[in-house]
């Protein structure tokens, strides 16, 4: 398995794009920057036709939930990066968002902050004390704290190592933007939580508890709720994680306007 990823790794800048946010801090080493907006929201409204296409399939919303062109919006969309996997003709057939703030970031910011287990009494104390633990630990480090999320990834591609290897981008991304503490919803359903845990993702804690999965009737799905540390991903992986790093440095950026510029990242604790 390791070698068909290697292999996949090794035409990861003919089929990755990255889609920077307005007035993103961009990492020097990420030199292929195309500066159009109208390209650049068009990627974004692809991701979003593809992303509401496959979760209405799978059940996770209704079709009146997406707008009229069959588009999936959230708030965050205009304001994450965005990792799009193109098929051959350069359609949008995987996609996946990373969501920075700075570790001043609370709670009340953060998408998690709608997650049903804050309605229930036994869990709120648990997850709340596990996020803030973890944005304090991020302060101390010197790290920012990242949300992912957005996951999709087109029926036929399933199986493939498409989704491992958008993992490994997301953690390369993280580290070469400085490194990050960070969360994700995992769909229980898919392979995402077991491919995410796999490369270094563990369960929320706080107060010798665990966070546990919960149902989500936004999605109609069970999710587990996943932390990160860009810094320490699963050992058997670190080595694709470097592969990785080093061709995103001829993945195309997308950035919507000149306010976006290209800088050295903050060095990482």
């Amino acid at each position: 398995m390791l070698s068909l990823i290697e292999r996949s790794i090794e035409t990861i800048d003919r089929q990755l794009v990255l889609v920077a946010p307005p007035d993103a801090r961009i990492p020097s080493e990420l030199r292929q920057l195309v500066v159009d907006s109208e390209v650049s929201s068009a990627s974004i409204r692809e991701m979003q036709k593809l992303r509401g296409s496959i979760y209405v399939m799978e059940g996770n919303i209704k079709a009146d939930q997406l707008t009229r062109d069959g588009r999936h919006q959230t708030a965050e969309d205009d304001k994450s990066w965005h990792l799009l996997m193109l098929n051959p003709d350069r359609r949008v057939r995987s996609c996946a968002l990373y969501l920075e703030h700075d570790n001043s970031v609370t709670m009340d910011d953060l998408r998690v902050r709608h997650c049903p287990l804050l309605d229930q009494e036994q869990w709120r104390e648990t997850l709340t004390g596990a996020v803030e633990s973890e944005i304090e630990r991020a302060r101390r480090d010197g790290l920012r704290y990242a949300e992912l999320g957005g996951w999709a990834i087109e029926k036929e591609r399933r199986g493939t190592p498409e989704g491992l290897v958008f993992a490994l981008a997301t953690y390369a991304l993280s580290r070469m933007l400085g490194g990050a503490l960070g969360i994700t919803t995992a769909n229980v359903a898919h392979s995402c939580s077991s491919i995410l845990r796999r490369f270094g993702g563990s369960f929320l804690e706080f107060g010798g508890k665990t966070v546990p999965a919960y149902f989500d009737p936004r999605y109609d799905t069970d999710i587990e709720l996943l932390r990160f540390d860009s810094r320490a991903p699963g050992a058997r992986y670190a080595r694709l994680i470097d592969l990785v790093q080093r061709k995103l440095e001829q993945v195309p950026v997308l950035a919507p306007s000149r306010n976006a510029y290209l800088a050295a990242p903050p060095a990482a604790a």
